[in-house]
């Protein structure tokens, strides 16, 4: 059973060692010359208005959640499209409440005023 999945361990390890050797080869031979100006953070090329660790306002986590929930339903959703056919009525009703259980909580957060920017 944990044969099956040797190549995939394989897989991650080269890639976090490539990924490991790229940071250490950056750190290594890469330039190192800090001034005033290349240390200051970037805004479009203006002076920052604020401080980068200053707070920011809830819609902005709101908005993220809600993208990152409706994303996560069409990931769902491909899969499904791609293999409808093949897959028999007891598929499409589990997807088709699935469906509805997310609608709801969308209707939810729309009466709650969650989808309102103020």
């Amino acid at each position: 059973m944990l044969g099956d999945y040797f190549g995939i361990l394989i897989l991650f390890l080269m890639a976090a060692g490539v990924a490991g050797l790229f940071i250490f080869l950056s750190e290594k031979l890469g330039p190192k010359k800090p001034n005033a100006a290349k240390n200051m953070p970037y805004e479009c090329g203006q002076v920052p208005f604020e401080l980068p660790t200053g707070r920011h306002a809830v819609k902005f986590y709101l908005a993220g959640i809600l993208f990152v929930i409706f994303d996560i339903e069409i990931i769902f959703l491909f899969p499904w499209a791609v293999a409808f056919h093949s897959l028999g009525a007891s598929v499409f009703f589990a997807v088709l409440f699935f469906l509805i259980i997310f609608e709801l909580g969308f209707v939810y957060a729309w009466k709650k005023g969650a989808l309102k920017w103020n």
